[in-house]
């Protein structure tokens, strides 16, 4: 009986082993859970010193999960397909830049905003053709974009803030209140579902997983890999630009530094969430929970008065951890 026992928690082990292989996102889901658990408890027992269940801290958390989390939906399927966006912080600020210049020259709000999309666009189509066409790896074609897009940034604003107040109307359906929740929250919901239909059921996701599992493989089943890998690329750049859109809409502004660091954070936030470095692996809630996580940490050292370059320490160690499981993943298929 003892032995029959012992044989059927190691049979469980190796099935919950088995589960976290195939399903990375569950290990995050565990991590993120627990954190909350410890947050929550820690917020019962100290009120006063750690007030994370308070009101005005969950409306902070709500607002400021989206700005990241939105990047890292496409920064995620782009890794998917095997590729990485350094220029997505940059096109942040770049899109919300044209966006707020183009309105308040007099433009119609709907063509501010298709102007701050297509730049987005011909970003990630440049990216694209720089990796594809001149075979240039696209951690070195995505960094030279993005130090030219800060270039920019830098020329076109002076160095100042630009204002961006659009209609209320506006303002309430991009940065609102719905209750306690706040719209670009439910953005992030809306977008994280999109991303979801398309990535894990639909056949552009198949061939994203395709294309990043093995270009070969993908090529002699007839997937077009630069077709869809340059459309992962726009992907990346749009999501990015709509990022900065709602941040902008909510701050009535856009710093020509405001994107800084978000690149990094978003392959953080994505490794976090068990898309692999190499490609072919990784899911729609991991990107959503790896970006959730990455605020939540931010969150508990506001509230503790800790200094902030502890989160740039703890993202670079998410990313070397990250890196390391990676590799011993792969060894265990």
């Amino acid at each position: 009986m003892a032995i029959s026992t012992h044989a059927a928690g190691n049979a469980r082990g190796a099935g919950l082993a088995k589960a976290l292989r195939r399903h990375p996102s569950l290990n995050i889901l565990l991590v993120f859970l627990a954190l909350q658990i410890v947050c929550i408890a820690a917020s019962l027992l100290m009120p006063n010193d750690f007030r994370y269940l308070s009101t005005p801290n969950i409306e902070t958390l709500l607002r400021a999960v989206p700005q990241l989390g939105i990047i890292a939906l496409g920064v995620g399927i782009l890794m998917v397909a095997g590729e990485f966006d350094l220029s997505v912080g940059a096109v942040f600020t770049f899109s919300a830049l044209i966006m707020a210049d183009v309105y308040n020259a007099g433009a119609p709000l709907p063509v501010a905003l298709g102007a701050a999309i297509a730049v987005a666009l011909a970003v990630g189509f440049v990216n694209g053709i720089l990796v594809l066409r001149f075979a240039i790896t696209s951690f070195i074609a995505t960094l030279g974009t993005m130090m030219m897009l800060r270039g920019i940034v830098l020329f076109i604003s002076n160095a100042q803030s630009s204002s961006f107040r659009p209609s209320e109307a506006f303002q309430a359906l991009v940065a609102g209140q719905v209750g306690f929740v706040p719209a670009q929250f439910i953005w992030l919901v809306g977008f994280t579902i999109a991303a979801y239909l398309l990535l894990e059921r639909h056949r552009f996701g198949n061939r994203i997983f395709a294309v990043g599992g093995s270009r070969d493989a993908a090529n002699a089943v007839g997937v077009q890999v630069n077709r869809v890998k340059l459309a992962a690329f726009m992907l990346s750049s749009v999501s990015a630009s709509i990022a900065g859109i709602i941040s902008t809409t909510r701050v009535n502004s856009v710093s020509p530094i405001q994107g800084q660091g978000l690149e990094l954070q978003a392959i953080a936030a994505c490794v976090i969430g068990g898309v692999a470095l190499t490609g072919g692996r990784g899911s729609v809630l991991g990107m959503f929970l790896g970006a959730a996580l990455i605020y939540t940490v931010q969150d508990i050292l506001l509230l503790t008065a800790a200094p902030g370059y502890y989160l740039d320490a703890f993202v670079g160690l998410i990313i070397v951890v990250a890196a390391i499981l990676n590799r011993h993943v792969l060894r265990q298929e």
